[in-house]
Order: structure tokens, then sequence, then C-alpha cells
């Protein structure tokens, strides 16, 4: 994928009644607060300040829809997790997310992000399998990679697929917004997204007419 355009087109937060009338496929980014999400968005779509990165976990509460390249709309969730948030705050962020999920008819598939260097909490065993309850594909980005040696990168990997009980067919990344380690396999999974819709558009334009669509358009048979 090459990023030649992105626009941060809508932002939606608790009270916001209805979900962005999207005709563009959607891939939605989760991850508990502080697990480098906002880097590793700006380090995706090639921008410094595109998400705001901060030292204080759970800064982003409303859900960002980026346009990229007019082809499709990357997704920035709430973090999770933040531990110092009002119970109340909390509550909203996460029934505004389970609505997104429930209600999106164009969510393709959730990146999931966990830090390399720990075991997967408690919050993010809880929302893979909320997510492949709900029949999306999860794909689980290892952030941080860069602050383990090379010859820790596995073994850690395998902690992550075992607390996680990914399938062995399971996609798990590990990536670095320092070195970009990871980078180019999310570009390919980004852009499998946008092929795989416009293969649906271009099979849904090759379908025939029922008998009804062929009588109303004049069609013999």
């Amino acid at each position: 994928m090459k990023i030649k355009s992105v626009n941060l087109e809508t932002v939606i937060g608790p009270t916001t009644k209805h979900l962005p009338a999207n005709t563009l496929p959607e891939v939605a980014y989760a991850g508990n607060s502080n697990v480098g999400k906002s880097s590793l968005i700006n380090v995706l779509m090639n921008r410094k300040h595109l998400a705001h990165t901060s030292q204080k976990p759970g800064k982003t509460q409303t859900i960002n829809f980026y346009n990229i390249n007019r082809e499709l709309y990357l997704v920035d969730l709430p973090g999770y997790g933040y531990t110092n948030a009002p119970e109340s705050e909390k509550k909203k962020w996460g029934k505004m997310v389970e609505r997104y999920l429930y209600e999106s008819e164009q969510l393709a598939c959730v990146f999931l992000l966990v830090d390399i260097r720990h075991e997967p909490s408690a919050n993010d065993k809880q929302m893979y399998e909320w997510i492949d309850y709900m029949g999306y594909q999860t794909i689980v980005i290892a952030t941080k990679a860069d602050k383990l040696k090379p010859s820790q990168i596995d073994s850690h990997l395998s902690v992550i697929e075992d607390v996680l009980s990914m399938e062995e067919d399971g996609i798990l990344i590990p990536f670095s917004s320092k070195t970009k380690e990871g980078l180019d396999d999310i570009y390919d999974l980004m852009d499998q997204v946008i092929e795989n819709a416009q293969e649906s558009d271009d099979s849904s334009e090759n379908l025939p007419e029922s008998d009804d669509q062929a009588e109303n358009s004049g069609v013999e048979r």
C-alpha cells in the first residue's frame, strides 16, 4: 500500500446517535491504553502527528474514521483498560465501541494491539474472544518489538498465542514504530481488504437478475 491521501473524515463520541454511512471497507484498530496505537497509526499513514500520541493513557476517547486513498477507512477505537478513568466514562467508551462493532456494515477486520513485552491482559483476552465471537477476522499486532532482543521475540509471541488461545492459522505480527518492523505485513493485509471489497462489488454487479427485476427492467427471459 502506498499512502497517497489521508483525511480524518468523521469523529463520533458516546452521544453520537448514528454511525457514518460509509460505503468503503473499514479496518478497526483496538488495544489497551498506552499500547502504542497512535504511534502505529502515524507510522502506517506516514504522518508524524495524525493520531495524537501522549504519555498519558486514555487520550483517545472518540472513534476516529480516517479515509485512506479514498479506498479504505482506518477506524481508531478508544483504548480500553485505562484504570484511572471514571467508571462512568469507561462504560460510555465500552458502549460506544460495542455499538460500532455491532452496527458497522463495512467493518472487514479488527487489528488488536498487544504489548509484546507482557502477557495479554484479561481485557486483551476478552476483546479477542468477543471480536472472534462477532465473526470478524482478528489480526494481532505485538507492538514495541524493538524493546526486546531479537532472540526474545519468538518466545514472547508464543506466550501471546497461548494466552489468547489463537488458532494455528491466526495472524500475529511483531511490530515496532521505531524500526518499522511488521509495517509491510500490515500494509499487505489492508490491501487485501480493499481487493476483497472490490471483488465483492464486481460479483454483485455480475449477479443475474431475478425474474421480477427482468420484468421491471423490460428485459425478456
